[in-house]
């Protein structure tokens, strides 16, 4: 089988290192580069973050690009009470040994997107690169993109809006409104997609990057359990992307219109989903992904992450 390319637009952020390293540990796909966005932490930090990781794994070939530091319009948020100070608070990781490379990571995306052979996008943080890519270059369109954002029902960020959605809503409502081919990971499967302690246990058993995986899922696990004390672990978003490309029937996928609430009342952010066709709704312009094999997901990104060197 040839491996899927992909670049990984990302805000790393616990669940974005962990995407990265399923990504390295996955053959069904091949890590061509990365990009990085403010989000989780502000963008030196989720670039530092991003080269932490991949130093981790032994793959500091793959060239990292920083991008936006800022949203399209709205004032720059970050999610440290989430992800602490440092973006990936737990273990204890070394600064960087190298540097991102010169050019603006929506630059490099416009360069490789006008080859023939272009890379699937994951996007995994604010859509603010993506949605500048489109806004400065006509025409220069990836053929696929799955992101991590949105939500058909309840939000994370407020009541209504998933984080990083709400973080860029106009930056994410240009990239829905050119009807590409675009796959929504929601929250509606990714609070299905749960490491357990017990998962949690297994990597930390399994080598030097599962113990670095394990110390920060025990950082991320303790904001999960007083945010959401009904489910039962902790919500692994980011990966689900990797982990559809991987292995697509993992997820329940249907065609929707989606649009985002670009307003400042309390919907700002809010993906408006529809996947029943309703009347005087337009034509779908993406997929929702709807369900998730919560239990395969998450033997998947056990066995990948402890197969790690």
């Amino acid at each position: 089988m040839t491996p899927i390319p992909i670049i990984l637009d990302c805000d790393p952020g616990h669940d974005d290192a962990i995407a990265i390293l399923l990504a390295l540990a996955s053959p069904e796909v091949e890590l061509v580069g990365v990009t990085t966005v403010s989000g989780n932490q502000t963008l030196d930090k989720t670039t530092a973050n991003a080269l932490r990781v991949l130093e981790l794994a032994g793959r500091s070939d793959v060239p990292v690009y920083a991008g936006a530091n800022a949203p399209f319009v709205r004032m720059r948020d970050v999610a440290a009470h989430v992800h602490g100070e440092s973006g990936l608070d737990g273990p204890d990781l070394p600064a960087p040994s190298q540097a991102p490379e010169p050019a603006h990571a929506v630059e490099y995306l416009a360069e490789r997107f006008r080859g023939r052979e272009k890379p699937t996008l994951v996007a995994t943080g604010p859509l603010t690169n993506v949605g500048l890519l489109f806004a400065t270059h006509a025409g220069v369109r990836p053929d696929r993109i799955v992101l991590m954002g949105g939500s058909i029902g309840e939000g994370n960020r407020t009541p209504a809006a998933e984080f990083n959605i709400w973080a860029d809503p106009e930056a994410a409502q240009r990239v829905f409104a050119e009807g590409l081919d675009t796959t929504m990971v929601g929250l509606d499967v990714t609070h299905r997609a749960l490491i357990r302690d017990e998962h949690t246990e297994r990597m930390r058993g399994a080598g030097r990057v599962g113990k670095v995986v394990a110390e920060l899922m025990d950082f991320y696990a303790r904001f999960h359990r007083a945010r959401y004390p009904d489910l039962d672990g902790s919500p692994m978003h980011d990966p689900v992307c990797i982990a559809h490309l991987i292995d697509p029937t993992l997820l329940d996928v249907r065609d929707a219109r989606i649009e985002v609430d670009c307003t400042t009342g309390p919907s700002w952010g809010r993906t408006n989903v529809d996947w029943r066709n309703r009347e005087h709704v337009a034509a779908p312009n993406a997929k929702v992904a709807f369900g998730i094999d919560g239990e395969r997901f998450a033997e998947l990104v056990v066995e990948r992450i402890s197969a790690l060197p």
